[in-house]
């Protein structure tokens, strides 16, 4: 691997066509973007949602 590939691979971030392509990094890319969104959307560990007061 060039120099310049590896450089190109360590800037690229999640795009939500990375859910239909093929190579790993956009497989592994579009995993961890699930993986994040369900831990942030699931809430706090005792599933209690805070209130603004």
């Amino acid at each position: 691997m060039k120099k310049s590939d590896s450089s190109q691979i360590a800037g690229k971030t999640f795009e939500p066509s990375d859910y239909n392509g093929k190579s790993q990094l956009e497989m592994g890319l579009a995993e961890t973007h699930e993986q994040v969104s369900d831990d942030y959307y699931e809430g706090t560990i005792d599933q209690e949602l805070e209130k603004n007061e």
